[in-house]
């Protein structure tokens, strides 16, 4: 049956206690929390000050880490740090593009079967672009990546996720985008970027059998598979892709904001933004209504994200192509739900600790590789040394 799934994982119980006044949400996402993060699950630090840790709350615990950006030591203002990867100095992207290639070049040595094993990698915006009073807002805002391995017979097995589970929705701009100038959205993708390694594709070939996401996405595929990776034009590309996302974002909700607004300053594409947009009907019709509702709902309009929150990824699919798309983000949600997995995890450290060998062994196998490639030194922890 073609449907999204709904998986439990179980972890270990952190033992923290949250301080007095503070909601959980902004004591795991602090200063203070990271710095347990790295002593407890730290397995690779660089001088660029990017950090490779096991997921103590994981995805799945077949393979599930991440690699953080940790500013919070560098720039204590919170909103100061860098959330996306245009934000990133050269020198500091160079390397962490390095090390995502690596990373996903031992996933797929690993799993190197599309039927047997869901690979994923992928980053997701942090910013507060939300409103500061709803759950689940982070507060470390720092940009980090995530790699992760579902077994798809434990997909195939696990309950079907209701089509309106809220981890499965993006807040409502996806929708709105799809609806109501979806021809335009993808024009625009397609018209202002140059590209030579990603090449666009439809949604069927696109979509997992299993799960039947990505739902109308723009997706395309990456010429030449992992070897593109060690290229820089595909990083570039890459990074394309998120540009000409955040300047059709803002450019809409900057009309509907404003009406007749002039474009967003420092624009990625700003002759596309006047050819495509700023003289494009359908666009501007959609932002009269979003900005005429917004005069008299209250609700909808503080429901709004004003500033691009996005999740974007690469993707292993059913004919063992990968896949790069983009998605507007959502409070509480994760990169896995683009592709229709909804992560539930549940405190049980006797079943966490039946898989923990076999991940902690490849986690470990894989920081072997990084540091022959000068791309950081190993953290000692409690379960784990620095070799």
């Amino acid at each position: 049956m073609q449907a999204p799934r709904q998986i439990v994982t179980p972890f270990r119980p952190i033992p923290l206690d949250v301080p007095e006044g503070m909601k959980p949400n902004e004591f795991f996402n602090s200063t203070e929390n990271l710095n347990d993060l790295i002593h407890n699950n730290g397995l690779l630090v660089n001088p660029e000050n990017l950090v490779l840790y096991r997921k103590a709350l994981g995805h799945s615990n077949e393979f599930d880490c991440s690699i953080i950006y940790n500013t919070s030591q560098t720039i204590l203002n919170p909103l100061g740090r860098p959330v996306r990867r245009t934000q990133v100095p050269q020198d500091v992207k160079n390397v962490w593009n390095r090390m995502n290639q690596i990373m996903i070049e031992y996933m797929l040595e690993q799993y190197p079967d599309p039927g047997k094993h869901l690979v994923l990698a992928g980053e997701a915006s942090l910013d507060a672009t939300w409103p500061l009073t709803s759950p689940g807002v982070p507060s470390i805002r720092m940009l980090h990546n995530h790699f992760i391995v579902f077994p798809l017979d434990q997909l195939a097995q696990a309950e079907a996720a209701e089509a309106d589970n809220p981890n499965l929705t993006d807040g409502g701009q996806h929708s709105l985008f799809q609806q109501h100038m979806r021809q335009t959205y993808r024009d625009f993708f397609d018209h202002a970027l140059d590209l030579q390694v990603l090449k666009p594709i439809s949604s069927d070939e696109s979509r997992l059998e299993l799960t039947g996401y990505p739902q109308g996405l723009p997706c395309w595929e990456i010429q030449g598979g992992v070897d593109a990776l060690k290229k820089p034009q595909f990083w570039k590309e890459y990074d394309f892709i998120l540009k000409g996302f955040i300047d059709f974002y803002r450019t809409f909700f900057t009309q509907v904001s404003s009406r007749n607004a002039p474009m967003p300053k420092s624009a990625y594409f700003p002759k596309q933004i006047e050819s495509e947009l700023l003289f494009n009907n359908d666009f501007l019709k959609t932002a009269k209504m979003v900005r005429d509702r917004c005069v008299t709902d209250a609700k909808y309009a503080n429901s709004l994200r004003w500033q691009p929150a996005f999740k974007q990824l690469i993707y292993r699919n059913d004919a063992g192509k990968l896949i790069v798309t983009i998605s507007q983000n959502s409070i509480g949600n994760a990169i896995t739900e683009l592709l229709g997995v909804v992560v539930n995890r549940a405190p049980d450290a006797e079943a966490y600790e039946k898989s923990e060998p076999a991940l902690i062994e490849k986690l470990l196998e894989v920081r072997s590789r990084l540091i022959e490639a000068d791309l950081g030194e190993g953290i000692a922890t409690d379960f784990w040394g620095t070799e």
